[in-house]
């Protein structure tokens, strides 16, 4: 997705939106770091209900479709780390396989 198209996304969400800013701020805020790292690390860092919800409130219909698989910051993430160690992604999203679910960064290098 281009800039452009990730404002008309941000732009439509704000202009219909109703019901707590909170909401509407984290969307969002899921949308733009989904941009840097990917929708697998943005499944790692949400529920999927919470991923529902957002994608929901944003008027997409996938966040898949919308978002890189994985971001070029992706390597940054805790969790995509600790991942990387052959554990099944999906497993992990689901909450099958503890210890993985991180929304922690490392600074760069």
């Amino acid at each position: 997705m281009t800039d452009d198209q990730i404002m008309k996304v941000v732009d439509r969400a704000v202009d219909c939106f109703q019901g707590d800013l909170n909401d509407l701020e984290s969307a969002i805020g899921m949308l733009l770091i989904g941009r840097h790292y990917g929708w697998r690390v943005v499944f790692l860092i949400h529920s999927p209900a919470t991923i529902r919800k957002y994608t929901k409130l944003l008027g997409l219909k996938n966040l898949r479709d919308v978002l890189p698989e994985v971001g070029v910051l992706a390597h940054r993430s805790n969790a995509w780390r600790l991942l990387d160690d052959g554990k099944n992604f999906w497993k992990v999203v689901r909450g099958q396989i503890a210890g993985i679910r991180s929304s922690k960064a490392e600074p760069p290098r």
